[in-house]
C-alpha cells in the first residue's frame, strides 16, 4: 500500500491559490500539511488509506449532486467482486456522520440527514453559480458537493478531522479534477483577513467556540466586501441578551459553550460588523434527522435526550433547536 501522498492530493489547490494571488496562504498551508502528514501522522492514517485504496476503480463514474444523497453512478454495473471491494472500502471509513451518499447503488445512511439541513438553507441563499465558497466545519464534505451542484465556481471545505478527509476523497477520487477541496485544518489556522470568498458557511460550529464573537469576526475576515455569511447554530428561546452556558455538558457534549437566543445572535452579528442579518429558519432537531444507523453505530441523539421528556437533554436543558441566519459583510 502506498503512503498518503498529500503533495499530489493538495498540489493543484496550492498552485491555484498561488495563481489567485493567495501566495502567503498557499505557503502557510504547505507548512501545515507537512506537519500534519509528515511530522506527526495520525495513527489511523494507514488504515484509512488502505480502505480508500480498496475501492474499485471506475473510469466512467458520474456524479449527481442535486439529489438528497450525493450519488455516484456508472453506465456499467459493478461486478460482484467490485461490489464487495466497494462495501469493504466504505465500511473501513466508518463511522459516517454527514450525508447521505450513494456509491453505485450502495447507499450510506449516515447519522445525520444533512440533506434536510440543505433543503432548509438552500431557498434563502444567493445564487451560488460561479461563487468562491468556504465551508467551515464541513465534515465529510456533503454540503460542499451540494454547493458544487448549485454551480459554485470553487468550494473549499475545512475540517480538522482526518477521517472526514478520507470520506471526502472516496467521492472525489471518482470525479477527478473538480473544483472542490477539503483541507484538514481548523478555522484558526486560516490567515487573518483573507477577504477572498463570496460565501462562507459555518454550520454547527459556533456553539463549540469559547469565544463566539471572535468566530464571527474570523468568518467576516474570510469574506470579500459584500460577501455572504450563512450561519447555523444551536439556539434557545428567550429574550434578547440571553444566552445559555451549560454547567458542564449539553447533550453529552463537553465542548458546547454558548447557546444564544435568535435576538441575541442578531445582536452579536450587528456588533461584529455585519449588515442585513436575518433569521431564515428555526427547526428543532429530531431523532429522525440525527440517529444511529448501520453506518454509524455509536450513540446518537436519542441517547442524549431525557427518556421521560424528549424536549429536554439528559442534563435537563432545552432540546436542540437550530437556527440559520444570513448576513452580509459591508
Amino acid at each position: 500500500m502506498a503512503d498518503f501522498d498529500w503533495k499530489t492530493r493538495f498540489g493543484p489547490l496550492l498552485d491555484q491559490l498561488a495563481q489567485d494571488g493567495l501566495i502567503d496562504w498557499a505557503e502557510t498551508l504547505r507548512q501545515q500539511l507537512t506537519r500534519r502528514f509528515d511530522d506527526n501522522p495520525h495513527g489511523d492514517l494507514d488504515r484509512w488509506q488502505a480502505a480508500l485504496t480498496r475501492l474499485p476503480q471506475m473510469t466512467d463514474a458520474q456524479a449527481h449532486l442535486d439529489r438528497s444523497a450525493v450519488t455516484l453512478s456508472s453506465l456499467h454495473p459493478l461486478a460482484p467482486e467490485q461490489q464487495e471491494q466497494l462495501l469493504q472500502g466504505l465500511r473501513g471509513l466508518m463511522p459516517w456522520r454527514k450525508g447521505p451518499f450513494d456509491f453505485f447503488g450502495t447507499r450510506i445512511d449516515t447519522e445525520w440527514r444533512s440533506d434536510w439541513k440543505w433543503d432548509r438553507v438552500a431557498p434563502h441563499l444567493s445564487d451560488l453559480a460561479g461563487r468562491r465558497i468556504l465551508d467551515v466545519g464541513c465534515g465529510s464534505g456533503y454540503h460542499c458537493w451540494r454547493m458544487l451542484g448549485e454551480g459554485a465556481g470553487r468550494v473549499i471545505g475545512i475540517d480538522p478531522g482526518l477521517l472526514f478527509l478520507f470520506q471526502f476523497l472516496s467521492v472525489k477520487d471518482y470525479l477527478g479534477d473538480v473544483p472542490v477541496d477539503l483541507l484538514p485544518v481548523r478555522m484558526e489556522d486560516l490567515p487573518e483577513g483573507l477577504e477572498t470568498f463570496d460565501t462562507t458557511f459555518s454550520m454547527g460550529v459556533l456553539y463549540h467556540r469559547r469565544a463566539p464573537l471572535d468566530h464571527l469576526l474570523e468568518l467576516k475576515g474570510t469574506l470579500r466586501r459584500g460577501g455572504e455569511l450563512v450561519l447555523e447554530t444551536l439556539v434557545v428561546e428567550g429574550p434578547e441578551g440571553y444566552s445559555l452556558m451549560p454547567e458542564d455538558r449539553y447533550g453529552q457534549m463537553r465542548n458546547v459553550w454558548f447557546l444564544p437566543t435568535c435576538d441575541t445572535l442578531l445582536r452579536w452579528l450587528d456588533r461584529s460588523g455585519y449588515r442585513n442579518a436575518r433569521v431564515v429558519d428555526v427547526t428543532a432537531t429530531s431523532t429522525d434527522e440525527q440517529r444511529s444507523t448501520d453506518w454509524m453505530r455509536f450513540n446518537s441523539l436519542q441517547d442524549f435526550l431525557d427518556p421521560n421528556d424528549p424536549s429536554k437533554t439528559v442534563e435537563g436543558y432545552p432540546g436542540p433547536l437550530r437556527a440559520t441566519l444570513i448576513a452580509e459583510k459591508p
